[in-house]
């Protein structure tokens, strides 16, 4: 089968031939089509992310296609069911083995370029803004990075949840695509003071939960434009800057900070994230979800999509096709 494999850390990964993977015990395997393409694999190229990868290693956390074969006593799914899977690496493959609890069963119409991309970015949102910030109807959300993975699909959760969406994102056109997804307010972060238009939109009091993939400059604006009781979701460091926090900012506005890793559930509780996934893919089969995949390339174009996603040059997902 052909893969795109990363030969040595902070390498660009390089197409071969190789033997398919072995399927283990509670294991499916599956015949990739798509593949999503998200700003962790990046860091898992540069041996930065939390769960590390020995070269040489197939990159891709995020698939979607056709179950081939199951285990002995995995029921979840069974050979000829479009699915989509989490796995820890792999994904960029012609086929690809995952645990049967992180297969998800996919409905009528919702396609597998579609469906390559849901997982990670709408999982996070979902768990991390219905459970761990308890995101309620009127609150204010401000979501950073607004137009990109993670960001877009947590503009719609919020906006889905009933609350009013802050968006900040560089530049106009990539604000456009946030407004268009539900967010009431754009404001430019490379242009504007996040800080002080927070305030402004809020009429002083400030945000009441921040959605923050990128850490840096806007975390601190966070912790300085938050409501009393507020609280900040701490996503990623996309930035490449790790915020560290002054406590006594959190004392004197009863702020919480939460840190959210959300591929960790897939260990810590399962079960929690497929009701979280289950939920969140019912919400798109009432249309109250609309993906956004604006870039698809050919696996053999993998390095080229790698780079566009440090470069933050798409908006939505990229997902990579096997052809």
């Amino acid at each position: 089968m052909l893969a795109a494999i990363c030969p040595a850390l902070e390498h660009a990964p390089e197409l071969r031939d190789i033997p398919p993977p072995p399927l283990a015990e509670g294991q499916v395997r599956i015949a990739v089509a798509a593949a999503g393409v998200n700003f962790a694999d990046t860091l898992a190229l540069a041996g930065k992310y939390q769960e590390k990868l020995e070269p040489p290693f197939v990159p891709g956390m995020e698939l979607a296609g056709t179950v081939l074969e199951v285990a002995d006593g995995v029921t979840t799914c069974r050979p000829g069911d479009r699915v989509m899977a989490l796995v820890t690496g792999g994904a960029f493959a012609e086929q690809a083995v995952a645990a049967a609890h992180d297969v998800f069963v996919l409905p009528a119409g919702l396609d597998l370029v579609t469906a390559a991309g849901f997982p990670v970015a709408y999982g996070t949102s979902h768990l991390g803004l219905t459970w761990k910030a308890a995101l309620r109807p009127g609150e204010t959300l401000v979501v950073h990075g607004a137009a990109g993975g993670v960001g877009l699909t947590a503009v719609e959760i919020g906006a889905a949840l009933g609350a009013r969406v802050v968006a900040t994102a560089g530049g106009a056109d990539r604000l456009a695509v946030a407004l268009s997804r539900g967010a009431a307010v754009g404001i430019d972060s490379r242009a504007e003071d996040v800080r002080a238009r927070v305030k402004e939109e809020t009429r002083g009091r400030g945000a009441d939960v921040v959605y923050d993939p990128v850490g840096g400059a806007l975390f601190e604006a966070s912790l300085r434009s938050i409501a009393p009781n507020g609280r900040i979701l701490a996503i990623g460091f996309a930035s490449g800057e790790v915020p560290q926090i002054p406590a006594n900012l959190l004392l004197v506005k009863n702020v919480t900070v939460i840190g959210f890793n959300w591929g960790a559930y897939r260990r810590l509780d399962p079960a929690a994230l497929r009701r979280s996934m289950a939920e969140a893919v019912d919400w798109w089969a009432a249309g109250r979800l609309s993906p956004h995949v604006s870039t698809t390339l050919p696996l053999a174009e993998c390095a080229q999509a790698l780079d566009l996603l440090r470069r933050r040059a798409i908006t939505g997902k990229l997902v990579l096709t096997m052809g």
